[in-house]
């Protein structure tokens, strides 16, 4: 049985964590034999059953600007914390013994974790034989304003990677779109399809307006114009809200005590996808994830990325998918009770979004390419095919 060890580390949101995850169940539906390292705070139900977990002591982002990290205190992290870290991902690697190890996000982003990323990458390469190495990343990027940045990431992916798996439909959008030198990667570039969750069975209730803000790390002014818009709303809607686990307790607790009747609040529901099919409307941030649940219910969307700390992704994202006539969108800086209600209104007398042709199975086809390209990988490192360049010293040289 094949190994492989998947690290992910999410700072703010869940949704790296809940992509990996998706990736990971598929991994171990296909027969191979898989453990995931997170990093970040624990969130109840990932990484899944069945998959073997490391969990490194924690950290977060010590804002919505990703500038910091922190433990679950909010205490800036120091050397010793990061030294323990790296020394227990290292011995995690060693314990593990993979033929493939799949890095999310890395180099393209959690430039943060580099203390511990490029020891593992040195770990890597002085393993004979070297297992195949993979960065797993979104299909729509943060745009990086900082000279040299991109420069940097096309050298780490081209002196140590083996394989970028993009995740998305090239139908509607390229790696390039948002990372201007995907040009010069010389690793393989292959597209697996958005990470969708499995479709759904049919809502065991229905709301209105269905209003989620992810991990809840981020979105409060969705969720304070929410509850103001549903208090002041005198239409009979049946609104849910979904606050997200992340959210503060104290928080989320003063919003229950102001909860309005005809507003539901959740913390968190796994049959999220589910309700997505009953809602009228669908109200969210434009986070990979929830985007791709709203995709597959086939609900109205409403989209109201998030924005803050210079955050370019979602945005681009949301107004592609209104190009398409899949959503409608209502920017973050523009987001009050009125405009919320207002806006609203105008998407529930839209029309239904139009059928898709999105491929939505990008966690089986990752399934499929990493043990097709391992596969291939081996055969390479056979004696007599071809010497396969050696990357032991290359780290060192990575900064």
């Amino acid at each position: 049985m094949k190994r492989v060890f998947l690290y992910v580390q999410h700072l703010l949101g869940i949704g790296h964590l809940a992509r990996s995850s998706r990736i990971a169940a598929a991994l171990l539906e296909d027969g191979l034999d898989v453990t995931v390292v997170t990093g970040g705070a624990p969130i109840a139900g990932f990484p899944g059953p069945g998959v073997k977990t490391v969990t490194l002591p924690p950290v977060t982002s010590g804002d919505e600007g990703f500038s910091g990290l922190v433990d679950l205190q909010g205490k800036p992290i120091d050397d010793d914390f990061k030294k323990r870290r790296s020394e227990m991902l290292l011995q995690a690697y060693r314990d593990c013994r993979p033929d493939i190890v799949i890095v999310e996000a890395f180099p393209f982003g959690r430039r943060q974790m580099l203390f511990e990323l490029l020891p593992l990458i040195g770990a890597i390469n002085s393993t004979s034989p070297k297992p195949l190495l993979a960065t797993s990343v979104r299909d729509i990027l943060q745009e990086r304003v900082k000279p040299g940045r991109n420069e940097e990431t096309v050298d780490l992916i081209n002196r140590h990677f083996d394989l970028v798996m993009v995740h998305g439909d090239p139908a509607f959008a390229t790696i390039d779109k948002t990372f201007p030198l995907a040009g010069a990667i010389r690793a393989e570039v292959t597209y697996t399809g958005l990470v969708a969750a499995p479709p759904s069975p049919a809502a065991s209730e229905r709301f209105d307006i269905l209003v989620s803000v992810g991990g809840g790390a981020a979105g409060r002014s969705l969720v304070s114009s929410t509850i103001a818009a549903a208090r002041n709303a005198n239409n009979g809607w049946k609104w849910c809200l979904i606050t997200g686990p992340n959210l503060p307790k104290d928080e989320f607790d003063a919003i229950i005590r102001h909860a309005t009747p005809g507003l539901s609040i959740f913390r968190f529901r796994e049959d999220f996808a589910s309700l997505l099919t009953g809602a009228r409307l669908s109200v969210s941030q434009a986070g990979y994830n929830t985007v791709c649940d709203v995709l597959r219910a086939g609900c109205r969307s409403l989209l109201v990325p998030f924005a803050a700390g210079g955050e370019t992704e979602q945005t681009v994202r949301a107004l592609m998918l209104e190009e398409l006539g899949l959503a409608t969108v209502l920017m973050e800086k523009d987001l009050t009770p009125e405009g919320l209600a207002q806006t609203i209104e105008q998407a529930l007398g839209a029309p239904r979004p139009p059928a898709h042709r999105l491929d939505l199975e990008g966690a089986r086809h990752s399934a499929q390419i990493l043990r097709e390209r391992h596969r291939i990988w081996s055969r390479k490192l056979e004696p007599g095919f071809g010497k396969v360049r050696d990357r032991t010293d290359d780290h060192r040289n990575a900064e």
